[in-house]
């Protein structure tokens, strides 16, 4: 199986790394995702609670964010809303991921101001389709 992307342009125009920060208090997942990711040329932040995901957003500038909706300290819906008034980062794309399928918890989850939702348990076709869509579609393949 492969997963498309595309490296982000820098500001001189050369590529380099998407970075990609991983949202999730439960550490496999955390390591799953960083372990994808990592493979397919991305550089990973991770954060386990909300309020590092607000503190890295900040500080980092990811390129998307990968946001759990069930975090200590601070849930994923509003993490990510503190997120949208940083409004330095720009709109850095914010994928909810999230074991709630439900129409009403898809709903908040837009209005809290993410982009896309994973609903768990996903394939690796799914989250490639994520970052094909929102890190490029001029894709280069690897495997994962």
């Amino acid at each position: 199986m492969t997963i498309s992307h595309i490296n982000s342009q820098s500001a001189h125009g050369r590529r380099r790394a998407p970075r990609v920060l991983v949202t999730d208090d439960d550490d496999d997942t955390r390591s799953l995702f960083s372990t994808i990711l990592q493979i397919n040329g991305c550089v990973v932040l991770e954060a386990a609670d909300g309020e590092e995901a607000v503190r890295l957003a900040e500080s980092s500038r990811p390129d998307l964010i990968l946001m759990d909706g069930s975090l200590p300290h601070l849930d994923g819906l509003a993490a990510t809303r503190r997120i949208r008034q940083l409004v330095h980062i720009g709109r850095v794309p914010i994928i909810f991921v999230s074991g709630h399928a439900e129409p009403d918890f898809r709903a908040r989850a837009r209005e809290a101001g993410c982009d896309d939702f994973l609903v768990k348990p996903f394939g690796l076709a799914e989250l490639g389709g994520v970052l094909e869509k929102y890190l490029g579609h001029d894709a280069e393949a690897f495997a994962v």
